[in-house]
């Protein structure tokens, strides 16, 4: 194995900052990673979900991996999104990650066809022999339209192809049972929004999602009371001061509308932070989300 750094604890999973024609914003993109670290980060994940890899090409997400590499310079574990749907060009982006220092790669189930369940596992496996940094399973049923199981998870941890995974489901059982199967042999991310807490009363070794990267103070908070201090009352208490926002962030829409991805930028922005817009088709927030947002914030922060 390479000599990649163990990736626990809070783990945002980075947005990706855009100039107004959408191109990457390298100087933006550095104040916003040093805003995260300095919050808590423990470490960070780029070209995921959050970060929008589904809008970028290859050499795009190259681009944003080598200057984030770069600037982090090993001050915490990077981990990088590398899943796609063919295994060719996983394994591409995959091994410039590991070529440009990063400490794992975060691999999504090959998406879009769902192809069985004995095409994934080979997925993993044919990475496996093509890289020697860590490779996370990125177990996320909502993009995906499946999942892998505790128990396919766990061969593929017994054959040394995975050591970690994001449990991006939501259900604390997910992290419960895993960490039943596999113990410490596999580190197990919390990787939703809205119930963190129950993660890592359930195991979890870390929180790897959206809200750690727009939030990190008080996700770090909540964290560190549930794992460090082991205190259910004073977690709960912690919990509830966040419920406000993940009640806006999950039910309060119409039609859809806003989009989680907007919601999320506009936090960060509502922060002063400058990070503009997602890449369309989606965009801004009208004007009645942001106060809804800069109220919440207000109460929170």
């Amino acid at each position: 194995m390479s000599k990649a750094k163990r990736a626990v604890g809070m783990m945002p999973a980075c947005m990706t900052i855009w100039n107004d024609d959408q191109s990457y914003s390298r100087p933006k993109m550095e104040k916003y990673l040093r805003w995260l670290i300095d919050q808590g980060a423990q470490n960070l994940s780029i070209c995921g979900s959050t970060g929008e890899n589904i809008a970028m090409n290859m050499t795009e997400q190259m681009e944003v991996m080598e200057h984030v590499l770069s600037f982090v310079a090993g001050e915490v574990p990077v981990v990088c999104g590398t899943g796609l749907y063919p295994t060719k060009h996983t394994i591409t982006l995959s091994k410039f990650a590991e070529d440009h220092g990063a400490d794992g790669v975060m691999v999504i189930l090959p998406y879009y066809l769902t192809p069985h369940k004995k095409a994934v596992m080979g997925h993993f496996r044919e990475l496996r022999k093509n890289i020697d940094i860590p490779i996370m399973i990125y177990n996320n049923p909502w993009f995906t339209g499946y999942e892998m199981t505790p128990r396919e998870i766990k061969t593929l941890v017994d054959e040394g192809v995975v050591s970690s995974v994001k449990a991006a489901h939501g259900d604390a059982n997910r992290v419960h049972e895993l960490k039943f199967h596999c113990g410490d042999r596999l580190d197990v991310f919390y990787g939703h929004d809205y119930a963190p807490m129950e993660g890592f009363f359930a195991g979890a070794d870390g929180w790897l999602s959206g809200f750690p990267a727009v939030l990190p103070k008080p996700c770090r908070e909540l964290m560190d009371i549930c794992l460090i201090e082991k205190d259910v009352d004073k977690a709960r208490a912690q919990q509830d001061r966040m419920q406000p926002y993940i009640d806006y962030f999950f039910y309060d829409k119409v039609d859809g509308v806003p989009h989680w991805q907007e919601v999320c930028k506009y936090t960060l922005t509502a922060q002063g932070l400058d990070v503009g817009l997602p890449r369309r088709p989606l965009g801004d927030l009208d004007a009645a989300n942001k106060k809804k947002i800069e109220k919440l914030l207000a109460d929170l922060l």
